[in-house]
Protein backbone atom coordinates (compact mmCIF):
# COMPACT_ATOMS: atom_id res chain seq x y z
CA UNK A 1 0.00 0.00 0.00
CA UNK A 2 3.08 2.44 0.89
CA UNK A 3 4.60 2.21 -2.66
CA UNK A 4 1.83 3.38 -4.78
CA UNK A 5 1.02 6.10 -2.63
CA UNK A 6 5.03 7.06 -3.33
CA UNK A 7 5.04 6.47 -6.80
CA UNK A 8 1.68 8.63 -6.92
CA UNK A 9 3.77 11.29 -4.57
CA UNK A 10 6.87 10.97 -7.03
CA UNK A 11 4.90 11.01 -10.35
CA UNK A 12 2.93 14.45 -8.78
CA UNK A 13 6.11 16.21 -8.21
CA UNK A 14 7.44 15.30 -11.64
CA UNK A 15 3.99 16.85 -12.94
CA UNK A 16 4.22 19.94 -10.75
CA UNK A 17 8.20 20.28 -11.86
CA UNK A 18 7.11 20.03 -15.30
CA UNK A 19 4.13 22.44 -15.78
CA UNK A 20 6.50 25.12 -13.41
CA UNK A 21 9.41 24.98 -16.06
CA UNK A 22 6.86 25.12 -18.99
CA UNK A 23 5.00 28.41 -16.72
CA UNK A 24 8.31 30.28 -16.86
CA UNK A 25 9.23 29.60 -20.37
CA UNK A 26 6.12 30.65 -21.33
CA UNK A 27 6.54 33.67 -19.38
CA UNK A 28 6.90 37.11 -20.87
CA UNK A 29 10.50 38.42 -20.58
CA UNK A 30 11.65 41.89 -21.28
CA UNK A 31 15.17 42.13 -22.85
CA UNK A 32 15.51 45.77 -21.08
CA UNK A 33 18.42 44.15 -18.69
CA UNK A 34 19.95 41.93 -21.15
CA UNK A 35 23.56 42.43 -22.99
CA UNK A 36 25.73 40.36 -24.19
CA UNK A 37 29.59 39.76 -23.82
CA UNK A 38 31.92 39.09 -27.04
CA UNK A 39 34.34 36.25 -26.27
CA UNK A 40 36.49 37.18 -28.78
CA UNK A 41 39.08 33.75 -28.61
CA UNK A 42 36.35 31.58 -29.45
CA UNK A 43 33.81 33.30 -31.86
CA UNK A 44 31.07 33.00 -29.42
CA UNK A 45 28.97 35.64 -27.54
CA UNK A 46 27.23 35.29 -24.00
CA UNK A 47 23.69 36.21 -23.22
CA UNK A 48 23.98 38.18 -19.66
CA UNK A 49 21.08 39.28 -17.31
CA UNK A 50 22.43 42.79 -16.19
CA UNK A 51 20.23 42.55 -12.50
CA UNK A 52 20.96 39.11 -12.06
CA UNK A 53 24.77 39.05 -13.06
CA UNK A 54 24.24 35.89 -14.55
CA UNK A 55 25.09 34.22 -18.29
CA UNK A 56 21.67 33.19 -20.04
CA UNK A 57 23.38 31.70 -22.80
CA UNK A 58 26.35 30.95 -25.22
CA UNK A 59 26.09 31.38 -28.63
CA UNK A 60 28.81 30.32 -30.81
CA UNK A 61 29.57 31.01 -34.56
CA UNK A 62 29.84 34.18 -35.03
CA UNK A 63 33.48 33.99 -36.91
CA UNK A 64 36.22 36.25 -36.05
CA UNK A 65 35.71 38.85 -32.93
CA UNK A 66 38.89 39.93 -32.88
CA UNK A 67 37.60 43.75 -33.23
CA UNK A 68 33.80 42.92 -32.82
CA UNK A 69 31.38 45.82 -31.73
CA UNK A 70 27.61 45.25 -31.15
CA UNK A 71 24.04 47.43 -32.16
CA UNK A 72 20.45 46.47 -31.21
CA UNK A 73 17.50 46.64 -32.82
CA UNK A 74 14.89 49.08 -31.81
CA UNK A 75 12.96 46.81 -29.30
CA UNK A 76 15.94 45.51 -28.05
CA UNK A 77 15.55 42.33 -29.13
CA UNK A 78 17.91 41.56 -31.65
CA UNK A 79 21.97 42.22 -31.08
CA UNK A 80 23.66 42.70 -34.57
CA UNK A 81 27.58 42.12 -34.32
CA UNK A 82 30.18 43.10 -36.68
CA UNK A 83 32.97 40.45 -37.24
CA UNK A 84 36.44 41.86 -38.19
CA UNK A 85 36.02 39.16 -40.91
CA UNK A 86 33.25 40.90 -42.83
CA UNK A 87 30.41 38.71 -40.95
CA UNK A 88 27.04 40.49 -39.80
CA UNK A 89 25.15 38.22 -37.44
CA UNK A 90 21.71 38.82 -36.34
CA UNK A 91 21.34 37.18 -33.16
CA UNK A 92 18.06 36.59 -31.51
CA UNK A 93 18.46 37.51 -27.76
CA UNK A 94 15.39 35.65 -26.35
CA UNK A 95 15.63 32.33 -28.22
CA UNK A 96 19.50 32.52 -27.81
CA UNK A 97 19.38 31.34 -32.02
CA UNK A 98 21.29 33.15 -34.55
CA UNK A 99 18.61 34.36 -37.45
CA UNK A 100 20.48 35.87 -40.15
CA UNK A 101 24.30 35.86 -40.76
CA UNK A 102 26.15 37.27 -44.31
CA UNK A 103 30.07 37.73 -45.07
CA UNK A 104 29.80 41.20 -46.61
CA UNK A 105 33.61 41.93 -46.58
CA UNK A 106 37.15 40.71 -45.80
CA UNK A 107 37.75 43.15 -43.02
CA UNK A 108 35.37 45.25 -41.45
CA UNK A 109 35.38 47.70 -38.92
CA UNK A 110 32.43 48.14 -37.33
CA UNK A 111 28.54 49.29 -37.48
CA UNK A 112 25.88 50.99 -36.74
CA UNK A 113 22.21 50.68 -37.16
CA UNK A 114 19.53 53.82 -38.42
CA UNK A 115 17.41 56.07 -36.04
CA UNK A 116 14.02 53.97 -37.55
CA UNK A 117 15.65 50.76 -36.68
CA UNK A 118 15.18 49.83 -40.39
CA UNK A 119 19.07 49.85 -42.05
CA UNK A 120 22.18 48.18 -40.52
CA UNK A 121 25.37 49.65 -42.05
CA UNK A 122 28.76 48.05 -41.93
CA UNK A 123 32.28 49.95 -42.24
CA UNK A 124 34.92 48.34 -44.20
CA UNK A 125 38.93 47.96 -44.26
CA UNK A 126 38.77 45.35 -47.39
CA UNK A 127 37.67 46.21 -49.77
CA UNK A 128 36.87 49.93 -47.97
CA UNK A 129 33.27 51.53 -47.98
CA UNK A 130 30.18 51.34 -46.60
CA UNK A 131 27.20 48.17 -47.56
CA UNK A 132 23.91 48.42 -46.30
CA UNK A 133 21.20 45.88 -45.26
CA UNK A 134 17.84 45.60 -44.39
CA UNK A 135 17.39 45.43 -40.55
CA UNK A 136 14.67 42.38 -40.77
CA UNK A 137 16.33 40.46 -43.44
CA UNK A 138 19.91 41.23 -43.88
CA UNK A 139 19.27 41.19 -47.77
CA UNK A 140 21.35 44.33 -49.29
CA UNK A 141 19.83 47.37 -49.53
CA UNK A 142 23.28 49.78 -50.82
CA UNK A 143 26.80 50.06 -51.45
CA UNK A 144 28.90 53.17 -50.84
CA UNK A 145 32.42 52.18 -52.50
CA UNK A 146 34.65 54.94 -51.07
CA UNK A 147 37.88 53.34 -52.34
CA UNK A 148 39.41 53.54 -49.26
CA UNK A 149 39.50 52.01 -45.27
CA UNK A 150 36.28 53.61 -43.67
CA UNK A 151 36.34 54.32 -40.08
CA UNK A 152 34.00 56.31 -37.39
CA UNK A 153 30.53 55.03 -39.61
CA UNK A 154 28.01 56.39 -36.87
CA UNK A 155 23.89 56.83 -37.31
CA UNK A 156 22.66 60.59 -37.77
CA UNK A 157 19.43 61.81 -37.08
CA UNK A 158 16.98 61.43 -39.92
CA UNK A 159 18.05 58.24 -41.64
CA UNK A 160 21.25 58.88 -42.28
CA UNK A 161 24.92 57.99 -41.70
CA UNK A 162 28.38 59.47 -41.33
CA UNK A 163 31.59 57.96 -42.11
CA UNK A 164 35.04 59.02 -42.93
CA UNK A 165 37.93 57.54 -44.95
CA UNK A 166 41.43 57.19 -43.69
CA UNK A 167 43.44 57.65 -47.01
CA UNK A 168 41.37 60.43 -48.26
CA UNK A 169 40.66 62.49 -45.29
CA UNK A 170 36.25 63.02 -46.49
CA UNK A 171 33.63 62.61 -44.91
CA UNK A 172 30.69 61.15 -46.18
CA UNK A 173 26.93 61.95 -44.93
CA UNK A 174 24.14 59.51 -47.18
CA UNK A 175 20.53 59.92 -46.78
CA UNK A 176 18.92 56.68 -47.00
CA UNK A 177 15.58 58.64 -47.43
CA UNK A 178 16.17 58.86 -50.89
CA UNK A 179 15.60 56.42 -53.35
CA UNK A 180 18.85 56.21 -55.11
CA UNK A 181 21.07 58.36 -52.42
CA UNK A 182 24.22 60.59 -53.70
CA UNK A 183 26.70 61.18 -50.74
CA UNK A 184 27.24 64.87 -49.77
CA UNK A 185 31.35 64.31 -49.57
CA UNK A 186 33.23 66.31 -47.05
CA UNK A 187 37.00 66.79 -47.97
CA UNK A 188 39.63 68.24 -45.91
CA UNK A 189 38.99 66.75 -42.66
CA UNK A 190 42.69 66.42 -41.91
CA UNK A 191 45.15 63.46 -42.16
CA UNK A 192 44.86 59.78 -41.60
CA UNK A 193 41.44 59.91 -39.43
CA UNK A 194 41.02 56.99 -37.18
CA UNK A 195 38.00 57.04 -35.39
CA UNK A 196 35.19 59.29 -34.84
CA UNK A 197 32.15 59.64 -32.79
CA UNK A 198 28.55 61.99 -32.91
CA UNK A 199 27.38 63.54 -29.56
CA UNK A 200 24.16 62.26 -28.37
CA UNK A 201 22.15 65.12 -29.57
CA UNK A 202 22.85 63.91 -33.13
CA UNK A 203 24.81 67.63 -34.01
CA UNK A 204 28.10 67.01 -33.86
CA UNK A 205 30.44 64.81 -35.36
CA UNK A 206 34.19 64.60 -34.43
CA UNK A 207 37.12 63.00 -36.22
CA UNK A 208 40.44 61.70 -34.69
CA UNK A 209 43.38 62.50 -36.42
CA UNK A 210 46.39 60.33 -36.67
CA UNK A 211 48.56 62.26 -39.16
CA UNK A 212 47.98 65.47 -37.42
CA UNK A 213 48.11 66.98 -33.82
CA UNK A 214 44.60 68.03 -33.37
CA UNK A 215 41.10 66.72 -34.26
CA UNK A 216 38.48 67.71 -36.93
CA UNK A 217 34.37 68.65 -36.13
CA UNK A 218 31.77 68.81 -38.28
CA UNK A 219 28.38 70.52 -37.40
CA UNK A 220 25.55 68.15 -38.70
CA UNK A 221 22.62 70.84 -37.47
CA UNK A 222 24.43 73.27 -41.34
CA UNK A 223 23.15 72.38 -44.84
CA UNK A 224 26.44 71.83 -45.92
CA UNK A 225 28.88 71.12 -42.98
CA UNK A 226 32.43 72.54 -43.06
CA UNK A 227 35.24 70.91 -40.95
CA UNK A 228 37.20 73.19 -38.53
CA UNK A 229 40.09 71.78 -36.58
CA UNK A 230 39.84 71.73 -32.45
CA UNK A 231 42.70 71.28 -30.32
CA UNK A 232 45.45 72.09 -33.20
CA UNK A 233 48.86 71.19 -32.03
CA UNK A 234 47.55 69.86 -28.44
CA UNK A 235 51.03 68.21 -28.54
CA UNK A 236 53.30 70.88 -29.68
CA UNK A 237 56.54 71.33 -28.22
CA UNK A 238 56.68 67.71 -26.36
CA UNK A 239 58.29 64.43 -27.68
CA UNK A 240 55.68 62.22 -28.51
CA UNK A 241 55.46 58.68 -27.12
CA UNK A 242 55.33 55.68 -29.11
CA UNK A 243 51.43 54.60 -29.92
CA UNK A 244 50.86 51.32 -28.41
CA UNK A 245 47.25 51.65 -29.52
CA UNK A 246 44.60 53.86 -30.78
CA UNK A 247 41.82 55.14 -28.83
CA UNK A 248 38.45 54.06 -28.92
CA UNK A 249 36.58 57.35 -29.87
CA UNK A 250 32.96 56.12 -28.78
CA UNK A 251 34.76 56.24 -25.33
CA UNK A 252 34.96 60.00 -25.93
CA UNK A 253 32.66 61.19 -22.75
CA UNK A 254 30.39 63.89 -22.58
CA UNK A 255 30.35 64.77 -19.06
CA UNK A 256 28.57 67.72 -17.46
CA UNK A 257 29.28 70.67 -19.71
CA UNK A 258 32.99 69.21 -20.77
CA UNK A 259 33.88 66.43 -23.20
CA UNK A 260 37.09 64.02 -21.76
CA UNK A 261 39.07 62.51 -24.48
CA UNK A 262 41.89 60.14 -24.95
CA UNK A 263 44.86 61.63 -26.02
CA UNK A 264 46.90 59.75 -28.83
CA UNK A 265 49.91 58.57 -27.55
CA UNK A 266 49.95 60.44 -24.46
CA UNK A 267 49.61 59.60 -20.33
CA UNK A 268 46.95 62.62 -20.60
CA UNK A 269 42.97 62.94 -20.63
CA UNK A 270 42.09 66.17 -22.41
CA UNK A 271 38.98 68.49 -21.31
CA UNK A 272 36.70 70.97 -24.00
CA UNK A 273 34.43 72.78 -23.25
CA UNK A 274 31.37 70.86 -25.26
CA UNK A 275 30.50 74.86 -26.15
CA UNK A 276 33.14 76.20 -27.82
CA UNK A 277 35.39 72.99 -27.96
CA UNK A 278 38.29 74.84 -26.63
CA UNK A 279 40.67 72.98 -23.99
CA UNK A 280 40.31 73.54 -20.92
CA UNK A 281 42.23 70.94 -19.01
CA UNK A 282 44.17 68.18 -18.54
CA UNK A 283 44.71 65.23 -16.26
CA UNK A 284 47.67 63.16 -16.48
CA UNK A 285 46.91 59.51 -16.26
CA UNK A 286 48.56 56.07 -15.46
CA UNK A 287 49.30 55.31 -19.29
CA UNK A 288 47.92 55.75 -22.87
CA UNK A 289 44.36 55.94 -22.00
CA UNK A 290 42.26 53.55 -24.59
CA UNK A 291 38.33 54.15 -23.20
CA UNK A 292 37.17 57.41 -21.53
CA UNK A 293 33.59 56.94 -20.59
CA UNK A 294 31.55 58.87 -18.82
CA UNK A 295 29.32 56.77 -15.76
CA UNK A 296 25.56 57.92 -17.38
CA UNK A 297 24.78 61.22 -15.30
CA UNK A 298 28.38 62.72 -16.13
CA UNK A 299 29.85 62.51 -12.43
CA UNK A 300 32.73 60.47 -13.10
CA UNK A 301 35.05 59.48 -16.27
CA UNK A 302 36.08 56.05 -15.72
CA UNK A 303 39.55 55.44 -18.06
CA UNK A 304 41.22 52.56 -19.25
CA UNK A 305 45.11 51.78 -20.52
CA UNK A 306 46.51 50.43 -23.51
CA UNK A 307 49.29 47.83 -22.84
CA UNK A 308 51.99 47.24 -21.32
CA UNK A 309 49.72 49.55 -18.32
CA UNK A 310 46.76 47.92 -19.31
CA UNK A 311 45.58 45.90 -15.34
CA UNK A 312 44.91 49.80 -14.37
CA UNK A 313 41.71 51.48 -14.51
CA UNK A 314 41.56 55.15 -13.12
CA UNK A 315 38.36 56.84 -12.25
CA UNK A 316 39.04 61.19 -13.11
CA UNK A 317 36.26 63.60 -11.03
CA UNK A 318 34.77 65.28 -13.87
CA UNK A 319 34.36 68.40 -11.77
CA UNK A 320 38.10 68.85 -10.42
CA UNK A 321 39.69 66.40 -13.56
CA UNK A 322 41.24 64.84 -10.49
CA UNK A 323 42.07 60.99 -10.47
CA UNK A 324 39.56 59.93 -7.12
CA UNK A 325 40.39 56.28 -7.38
CA UNK A 326 42.56 53.89 -9.26
CA UNK A 327 43.02 49.95 -8.78
CA UNK A 328 43.94 46.91 -10.86
CA UNK A 329 41.41 44.53 -11.66
CA UNK A 330 43.42 42.43 -13.78
CA UNK A 331 45.71 42.05 -16.79
CA UNK A 332 44.20 43.37 -20.46
CA UNK A 333 41.06 45.29 -18.84
CA UNK A 334 39.52 45.76 -23.04
CA UNK A 335 36.26 47.30 -22.20
CA UNK A 336 33.82 49.07 -19.70
CA UNK A 337 29.97 49.34 -19.93
CA UNK A 338 27.57 51.13 -17.78
CA UNK A 339 24.28 49.80 -16.40
CA UNK A 340 22.09 52.45 -17.81
CA UNK A 341 21.73 54.93 -14.99
CA UNK A 342 25.40 54.26 -13.80
CA UNK A 343 25.13 52.33 -10.48
CA UNK A 344 27.36 49.85 -11.64
CA UNK A 345 29.90 48.93 -14.18
CA UNK A 346 30.96 45.33 -15.79
CA UNK A 347 34.69 45.08 -16.55
CA UNK A 348 36.27 42.76 -19.47
CA UNK A 349 39.68 41.41 -17.84
CA UNK A 350 40.29 39.58 -21.02
CA UNK A 351 43.93 37.60 -19.20
CA UNK A 352 42.35 36.99 -16.24
CA UNK A 353 38.76 35.14 -18.27
CA UNK A 354 36.42 37.16 -16.26
CA UNK A 355 34.10 40.00 -16.55
CA UNK A 356 34.09 41.83 -12.95
CA UNK A 357 31.14 44.15 -12.07
CA UNK A 358 31.77 46.66 -9.69
CA UNK A 359 29.58 49.53 -7.70
CA UNK A 360 30.62 52.61 -9.23
CA UNK A 361 29.52 54.89 -5.72
CA UNK A 362 31.71 51.97 -3.32
CA UNK A 363 34.04 50.75 -6.17
CA UNK A 364 33.60 47.55 -4.43
CA UNK A 365 33.30 44.18 -6.13
CA UNK A 366 29.47 43.25 -6.47
CA UNK A 367 29.82 39.88 -9.72
CA UNK A 368 32.12 38.00 -11.63
CA UNK A 369 31.75 36.63 -14.59
CA UNK A 370 33.28 33.80 -16.25
CA UNK A 371 34.12 34.33 -19.66
CA UNK A 372 36.60 33.22 -22.78
CA UNK A 373 38.77 36.22 -23.31
CA UNK A 374 36.21 38.73 -22.62
CA UNK A 375 36.17 42.22 -24.56
CA UNK A 376 33.44 44.62 -25.53
CA UNK A 377 29.88 44.21 -23.45
CA UNK A 378 26.99 45.74 -24.98
CA UNK A 379 23.74 46.22 -22.91
CA UNK A 380 20.74 46.80 -24.71
CA UNK A 381 20.17 50.44 -23.81
CA UNK A 382 22.23 51.22 -26.32
CA UNK A 383 19.54 50.37 -28.59
CA UNK A 384 17.74 54.27 -27.49
CA UNK A 385 20.53 56.14 -28.01
CA UNK A 386 22.21 58.08 -30.78
CA UNK A 387 26.08 57.04 -31.95
CA UNK A 388 25.14 53.34 -30.03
Amino acid sequence: MVRPIASTLLFLTLLFAFWFNQALASEPRSTAGLGVVIERATGAVLIVDRSTHTVLDQVEGFGDLSHASVVFSDDGRYAFVFGRDGGLTKLDLLTGQIVGRVIQSGNAIGGAISDDGTLVAVANYEPGGVRIFDADTLEHVASFDTGAKTIGLVDVPGRRFAFTMWDSGETWLVDMNQPDPEPLIIAGMGENPYDALITGDGRTYIAGLFGEDGLSLLDLWEAEPTPRRILPGYGRGEEPLPVYKMPHLEGWALAGDRFALPAVGRHEVLWLDSRSFEEVGRTATHGQPVFAVARPGGRQVWVNFAHPLNDTIQVLDTATGDVIHSFQPGPAILHMEFAPRGNEVWVSVRDAGKVLIYDTETFALTGEIAAESPSGIFFTARAHRIGL
